[in-house]
């Protein structure tokens, strides 16, 4: 019998996709539909906790509800569909429970004006023969349902089409949402993209409230008092200027603008300012009008400013879609329940689905289609992996449904509740490079046009390409839908011609290397594959290991058009055992459409202490929102209603709030609330969760800490009713599966012919033993040597994955090995900085992001370092080497060395080094170590946050240590570093540590990541051997330099035939004067360099002096970013660097000198000096801008942006941290909540500071604080003398400027150093640096 056509849509593992990638490839041309007759189930929500967290359920009497709630709905057609962005799946479920499932392409404007639409008119026309109505539309008598996850949200996002904005915010802040947290996204490219913003023009409004700090604010004012959420009180510093506002939005709505978003600072509290510009706008004819207060009520104007404005961008483009979809249905779809599947993962009326809470619409389905049908199989969390042709999405679900509050898409951050989904850029059209004697696939991907060399549209090689030559796809079981004029197969020779091409470089380099080994075409293929897939494991391990949970412990949910060609790999990669495959996995998003509950969620501001004498309040607003959820499922029919509440706690003076569902039962022994308490009778122990919750996720609970009501939020579902689902066909005793045929494969086992099997035609208790592949109706399952499928009595399908055992590879250098081993490495220490980040406690650490991890191997060389901080880099490096030679062979298992002298490799003392030596078995020397670097607030010293702007000495800095033990023989030395943080130095003034409980718990918290990196070298020892795990750090380190060696040897040549030498020189200024002098000899032959710093500046009578460690983390970082692609960051950049550094001068102090300044300030012009030389790009603002604020109770710090330097081809950014720092700065919400300051201006400068060219600079910032009383300020700037310069002819930014602005008006320039006092109500103004400018600009060559 001829295989049906509708059989081999989506058996392509990349096919043309969608931004997630979840569909498979053309199918328009298909006119013949799987038609699968089943009565659709659903497994109601269970799992091994779901049943601990309380929820109400509510009944209604069954005349009230609705007829088409149900999944059934009697004779009629229910569709659910995800329309993708490539494709669109349909899932209907006809009378009688008949299921139908088709797939075509989202745009073919051709053939249909809507494809959602189009789907549910074939569906009609082939079932009844009737599709439309009298009114030449389609007929919607016969449909009872319809259920949808779009992105048309998403790419509207993506591509930045969404409608023009203006956006309204408070004056001084028209940045505020383009400077955002002010760190960039990559932290090595030089060309800094920042998102695009998604307004279009900003009216600033002069109107102001800011939070009362009555017993902090000894400002004389006579501001109005007004009253937020929970009793809280604001001041009304500046009311409202109406006519201002009205005539600023009349010439925003004149040119067009019909979508105003309004954020202004605190109005998830106090609305009013708000509540009256979002008036005047309507009053005006703004068609759309956002406020932020109702968009999301929660605090952080940053976060919520951008969901106001991806609000007030995307609900016009949204609605637009819905109203067009509406339009070809007879009566717009009147009396038909259409909903529409939210980010959250619960279905919301037509009506109501809104842009902001529709960016993950369609994964949220397929998430939801997996934890439904997956619940049934097994007990264990299970894993999600939707892996299509550009990325793959990866979840977790144990029971119940895993949350975020905030994530970001597309460089938007989105403060709203939504699914936990993560993606990665990979996926089967993922593209393949071989660079530097590495194997490397994506993050670039072929996209749906050209696509995959195979597709015959002058595409690249990519992960497709790599299957089809591996035989995971069969083409013969394609539809001639490829090639220019969309007619012919898959193009199995192109594929193998491109691989030849490759396979020649690849061979050619082993030669050159030595490697007398020559690789096959399928030898090549399937070293990407395995790259693939350890890249596709890396969000996995995120999404547990982060989290201290064991991946293997774990079942793996496989669904998207590519998914089950890499599921047992991926399994076995993981130790996972068991991987679950739905029978609509390649269309899982659009059935767990079907399978989702409706949601209602309602969420208020609180601010509340969590106790005994708010519970009565708590619990009435609780009660209210519930009610009103309640009511509003009610008048959607349901009559089967749950009611989830959530307090969104966290412990004050902290940041890392968690949203809690109350625990039944008995009140904790710990419990905040006492038994009696009205909210803990009426809903349970919210304080329970908090504690079980923050333990998980932070490793500890806070002891004598108040706790505080965020938020309250209530989440009512309309639940589906659905009937079980009808059992597939058994299989008699001993029946096997008939074969289709065979096909050649290939893998690491090496080749087989493996049978072919149509899952079609399978039976409920059959089994498979691999080497096998199954066509299924919508995707391509591989089942590998050693492993084996079953049928399930539902028809799904379970594999049984070997795992455990150690990889047969040995210490020789392969190639394809090479990059995996460089993701495990990377992987360990992006995972011990998660866990740092999980388990501290401090601001700067957890909020901030200041600090590093990375792991060193047996010489202290640097093996791996998350890209953390890249002043960092190099320093840690000398710190471990430091502690070998001091050490030596006394180290030993279960010890612990803390180290910041800059001696010792620190680079300045707030940095605080853990290190721990990792043992093998019996072994006498560590065979590694692993390190966390973090900046700790206060370690004593002369001033407060020990970042003293005019220290002379070390000893002023605060706390140094050379070599500490920590932890010794597996005990903590609590007593010996309480005592040395507490003892101040002989300094004059000096003072032990002012914040003891936070170095404490950061120490910790140290402690904690490195044993966490510990365990995961342990586990890699484990399934590869010491030898070749060492091997491979060895040869990920030659790769390094190898990479590093080719751009010295291109560098030279250009430098050669443009100046006729090879030798670069530069020399750049401290402000004080002080020369960093560089000379860069090159060798092309060696693929070497000479960087000597002879001739600079002698070590200074200050703190500018930079230990040896940090001009070593500035090479590596300048290094990396001048090569332009992944390398691993280690040792091995600057094994081809000969690095000659003055003893006694400012890069290199004698061991009492004062470095403070060194690390923040002179780390950054060495890196201007670098590229300078180079001749790489301008100059960036060369500074940090650190400000250190407090008196004896309390302290905060912060690092100012400024301008990125502009270069070939491209703009600086403005507003944006450059080289040596990447820290996020704090909300300005949170600023003025809880400290007595308000922010009075944050924006971009207006004096055009970037400098000018064929490309500009990018702008600094200019940043105003108002004291609200007395306080000590330290300034520790630089480049507030010279000017960052500019190249090539470029102008050179400007330089920043500090000032004190009296109460009295009094205006006083600080300098770039000091510490002073300051009175309540000054106001310190700094303009930071602009970046310079590259090239001639117009003019200027006009002139020339």
């Amino acid at each position: 019998m001829k295989f049906l056509e509708n059989c081999v849509i989506g058996l392509l593992n990349l096919q043309s996709t969608d931004h997630r990638g979840k569909v498979p490839m053309l199918a328009h041309k298909l006119t013949t539909h799987t038609r699968v007759s089943l009565v659709v189930w659903r497994v109601l929500l269970s799992g091994p906790n779901h049943k601990r967290h309380l929820c109400h359920s509510v009944s209604r009497p069954p005349e009230q509800k609705k007829p088409n709630q149900e999944i059934m709905s009697g004779n009629k057609y229910c569709f659910a569909i995800d329309r993708g962005g490539t494709f669109t799946d349909v899932l209907c479920i006809c009378p009688g429970g008949k299921v139908r499932t088709m797939k075509l392409l989202s745009e073919d404007p051709e053939r249909y004006s809507d494809a959602p639409r189009e789907g549910i008119r074939r569906i009609l026309k082939e079932e009844t023969d009737e599709d439309l109505a009298a009114s030449g539309l389609v007929d919607t008598s016969k449909i009872g349902w319809v259920r949808m996850g779009t992105t048309v949200a998403t790419n509207a996002l993506l591509e930045r089409k969404g409608d023009p904005v203006v956006l309204v915010v408070n004056s001084g802040f028209r940045d505020l949402l383009y400077i955002g947290n002010q760190a960039r996204p990559k932290i090595f490219d030089l060309n800094i993209r920042k998102p695009a913003n998604l307004y279009q023009s900003v009216v600033e409004v002069d109107c102001r409230i800011v939070p009362e700090q009555k017993k902090r604010c000894q400002l004389d004012h006579k501001w109005k008092v007004l009253e937020g959420v929970a009793g809280s009180k604001y001041l009304e510093a500046h009311p409202v200027d109406e006519t201002a506002v009205r005539a600023s939005l009349a010439a925003a709505r004149e040119q067009g603008v019909s979508s105003v978003a309004v954020v202004l600072a605190h109005s998830y509290s106090c609305p009013e300012h708000e509540l009256r510009v979002g008036a005047i706008a309507r009053e005006l004819g703004f068609s759309h009008v956002t406020l932020s207060h109702q968009a999301m009520p929660m605090v952080r104007v940053v976060a919520r400013g951008y969901t106001g404005c991806a609000e007030a961008y995307l609900t016009p483009h949204v609605d637009r879609y819905l109203a067009s979809f509406k339009s070809g249905f007879d009566k717009q779809l009147e009396g038909v329940d259409v909903l529409f599947m939210q980010s959250d993962g619960g279905l919301i009326n037509m009506e109501n689905f809104r842009g902001a809470r529709a960016i993950l619409s369609g994964p949220a389905g397929g998430v939801v289609g997996y934890a439904i049908t997956g619940a049934r199989e097994t007990e264990l969390p299970l894993i999600g992996f939707d892996m299509g042709g550009t990325s793959t999405d990866v979840s977790r679900y144990a029971g119940s449904y895993e949350h975020v509050i905030e994530s970001t898409t597309a460089g938007v951050t989105i403060q709203a509740p939504q699914l936990d989904i993560n993606t990665v850029a990979a996926g089967g059209g993922s593209r393949l490079f071989f660079r530097s004697g590495v194997f490397v696939v994506g993050p670039e991907s072929a996209g749906s046009h050209p696509g995959p060399a195979c597709y015959k549209k002058g595409g690249p090689l990519t992960v497709t390409d790599a299957n089809l030559i591996l035989g995971r796809i069969l083409p013969q079981y394609f539809p001639k839908i490829f090639g220019s004029k969309e007619n012919e197969p898959l193009d199995h020779e192109i594929a193998k011609s491109k691989f030849v091409e490759l396979q020649k470089e690849i061979n050619d380099h082993l030669k050159a290397s030595g490697d007398g080994r020559v690789l096959s075409i399928e030898e090549v293929a399937l070293g990407f594959i395995r790259v693939a897939n350890e890249t596709m494991c890396r969000p996995i391990r995120a999404l547990t290991q982060s989290r201290g949970l064991d991946t293997a412990n774990h079942v793996l949910s496989c669904f998207g058009g590519a998914g089950g060609q890499h599921a047992c790999a991926i399994a076995r990669n993981l130790g996972i055992a068991k991987v679950v495959i739905h029978k609509y996995a390649g269309i899982l998003s659009a059935y767990g459409m079907a399978l989702a509950d409706v949601v209602q969620e309602l969420q208020e501001p609180s601010g509340l202490e969590f106790s005994d004498s708010n519970g009565q309040q708590l619990k009435e607003r609780l009660d209210a929102l519930s009610q009103q959820c309640h009511a509003k499922l009610a008048d959607q029919g349901f009559r089967n209603i749950e009611l989830e509440p959530f307090l969104h706690l966290r412990y004050e003076g902290t940041d890392g709030a968690l949203m809690c569902a109350p625990l039944g039962g008995k009140p904790s022994a710990a419990a905040a609330t006492s038994a009696s308490s009205p909210l803990l009778t009426a809903y349970g122990d919210f304080h329970a969760t908090l504690l079980e919750r923050y333990r998980t996720e932070y490793g500890f609970v806070l002891q004598n800490r108040r706790i505080i009501v965020d938020d309250i939020r209530v989440r009512g579902l309309g639940k589906n009713e659905t009937p079980p689902e009808a059992k597939v066909q058994s299989a008699k005793d001993g029946t096997q599966p008939a074969e289709e045929g065979k096909t050649s494969m290939h893998f690491d086992e090496g080749s087989f012919d493996a049978p072919i099997y149509l899952t079609k035609n399978l039976l409920a208790g059959q089994k498979i033993s691999g080497p096998a592949v199954l066509i299924d109706q919508l995707s391509t399952i591989v089942v590998e040597p050693e492993c084996g499928i079953m049928v399930t009595p539902f028809g799904d399908l379970i594999m049984d994955v070997k795992t455990g055992g150690k990889h047969g590879i040995n210490a020789e250098l392969d190639p394809m090995h090479l990059s995996i081993f460089s993701h495990r490495f990377m992987s360990i220490a992006e995972q011990m900085g998660y866990g740092l980040q999980r388990t501290s406690i401090s601001t700067n650490i957890k909020e901030r992001l200041d600090f590093s991890c990375a792991l060193f191997g047996p010489d202290g060389g640097l093996v791996s370092n998350a890209p953390h901080i890249p002043v960092h880099l190099g320093a840690m490096q000398e710190t471990v080497q430091y502690q070998l030679k001091v050490r030596g062979d006394s180290l030993k298992n279960g010890d612990v060395i803390l180290a910041n002298h800059p001696s010792a490799g620190g680079s300045h003392l707030p940095d605080l080094t853990v290190m721990t030596p990792v043992f093998h078995e019996k072994l006498p020397h560590p065979v590694f170590f692993v390190a966390s670097r973090g900046h700790h607030a206060d370690i004593g010293g002369i001033t407060p946050g020990s970042m003293p702007p005019h220290s002379t000495s070390l000893a002023q800095e605060g706390a140094a240590f050379k070599s500490f033990l920590l932890v010794e023989n597996g005990h903590f030395q609590e007593k010996q570093i309480i005592e040395r943080l507490t003892t101040p130095t002989d300094a004059k003034g000096a003072v032990g540590t002012r914040n003891l409980s936070d170095n404490l718990s950061d120490l910790k918290a140290q402690i904690a990541a490195n044993h966490k990196g510990i365990q995961l070298v342990a586990e890699l020892i484990d399934s590869y051997g010491l030898d070749v795990v060492q091997a491979y750090m060895s040869h990920i380190q030659k790769n390094a330099e190898l990479a590093v060696r080719d751009m010295l040897r291109q560098i030279g040549r250009d430098t050669q035939e443009l100046t006729g030498s090879t030798v670069l020189e530069a020399q750049e200024f401290m402000d004080d004067g002080s020369p960093i002098t560089l000379k860069v000899t090159i060798d092309t032959e060696q693929g070497s360099a000479i960087c000597d710093f002879t001739g600079s500046g002698v070590e200074v009578w200050g703190n500018c002096n930079a230990p040896r460690g940090i001009t070593l983390s500035a090479l590596i970082y300048c290094l990396r970013c001048m090569v332009g692609h992944d390398v691993p960051l280690n040792q091995g950049c600057l094994a081809p660097i000969k690095v000659i550094i003055p003893k006694n001068s400012i890069l290199d102090p004698s061991e009492g000198a004062a470095v403070v300044g060194g690390n923040v300030q002179t780390s950054q012009r060495v890196v201007d000096t670098v590229l300078k030389a180079f001749g790489v790009c301008a100059a960036s603002q060369g500074c940090m801008n650190n400000i250190t604020i407090g008196d004896d109770t309390w302290g905060y710090y912060e690092t100012v942006a400024g301008g990125a330097g502009a270069g070939p081809g491209w703009h600086g950014a403005g507003g944006v941290h450059t080289h040596m720092t990447n820290t996020r700065i704090t909300d300005p919400e949170i600023l003025e909540l809880r400290y007595p300051m308000i922010l009075k201006r944050f924006c971009l400068r207006t004096d055009d500071s970037g400098g000018r060219g064929q490309f500009n600079g990018g702008e600094g910032v200019e940043r105003d604080l108002l004291f609200r009383k007395p306080v000590t300020l330290s300034v520790l700037t630089e480049r507030r003398t010279l000017q960052p310069y500019g190249l090539a002819g470029g102008q050179p930014g400007k330089s920043g400027r500090n000032l004190i602005v009296k109460r009295d008006g009094r205006v006083i320039a600080l300098g770039a150093k000091t510490c002073i006092d300051v009175d309540g109500g000054d106001t310190f103004a700094m303009k930071t640096p602009g970046g310079g400018g590259f090239g001639l600009s117009s003019d200027s060559a006009k002139g020339s």
